[in-house]
């Protein structure tokens, strides 16, 4: 049995990912933004062993959550799920004043991975669109560039992969590893996607759980359980090393090790 903290598991993909995994008889906890959408996420996977609130809006809620999970801990794997998509037609700024796709999709997996105990296993979920991300590190959250919102979240996407392979070399005992869950027919999806919800969760469950060879790598990119080469900018330790500076100067901690 793995002990599993999923992040944004109240609908969709974290939601299935949870649910198959204490269908299988692991110990889950859920996570959502508030204790209303925490509710929603503790009647639909009631085998879930809690559920952790926190808006990753917010810096202070998402050290708060960082505490919390580390007492509701300690976990074997965590999967960074929780995100949101880039449909917004202007740039919007949360309470600390970050630009909000950049905060929710890259800050707070950063500020999670950086504060919680580090788990034997770590899962960040990506896009197909990591592949038209680009890294302007000194323009991170489009303070000086035109807005362009899927711009804005396919950079982010790219952000969450250079993240994975930077916490796979610095933690040489914990598995970090990046996944693009397809097109999936959820919320945020939309009507239109092409994959069904199961197979939006699966590579992140083989991930989390499975034990054979292909799948205890660290510093990989799947797909449908195959490994993916990554936009270039993924592999570069120059871009790894200034997303993990930027990340510590906007939240005032580093990544330990």
């Amino acid at each position: 049995m793995r002990s599993v903290f999923v992040t944004g598991s109240a609908d969709g993909i974290g939601r299935e990912t949870a649910r198959v995994l204490a269908a299988a008889g692991h110990r889950v906890v859920l996570h959502a933004r508030n204790a209303a959408r925490a509710e929603q996420a503790r009647a639909a996977v009631p085998d879930a062993a809690d559920v952790l609130t926190g808006d990753l809006t917010s810096l202070a809620q998402t050290r708060e959550l960082a505490r919390a999970a580390a007492a509701a801990g300690p976990f074997d794997v965590v999967v960074h799920n929780a995100g949101v998509g880039g449909g917004a037609p202007e740039r919007t700024v949360t309470g600390d004043g970050l630009e909000r796709i950049f905060q929710i999709n890259v800050l707070a997996p950063y500020l999670l991975t950086a504060l919680m105990p580090r788990p034997r296993r770590l899962v960040y979920l990506t896009s197909g669109l990591e592949a038209q991300g680009t890294f302007v590190p000194d323009d991170l959250q489009y303070e000086r560039r035109p807005w362009d919102g899927m711009q804005a979240y396919s950079d982010s996407k790219l952000h969450d992969v250079v993240l994975a392979f930077a916490v796979a070399r610095r933690w040489e005992d914990t598995l970090s590893n990046a996944v693009d869950p397809g097109w999936i027919r959820t919320r945020l999806g939309g009507p239109n996607a092409t994959d069904d919800l199961p197979e939006g969760a699966d590579t992140q469950v083989w991930l989390a759980t499975g034990d054979e060879p292909a799948a205890t790598v660290t510093g990989r990119y799947f797909k449908r359980r195959r490994e993916l080469e990554a936009n270039p900018a993924a592999y570069d330790r120059t871009v790894q090393d200034d997303l993990l500076a930027a990340c510590a100067e906007l939240t005032g901690v580093r990544l330990p090790g």
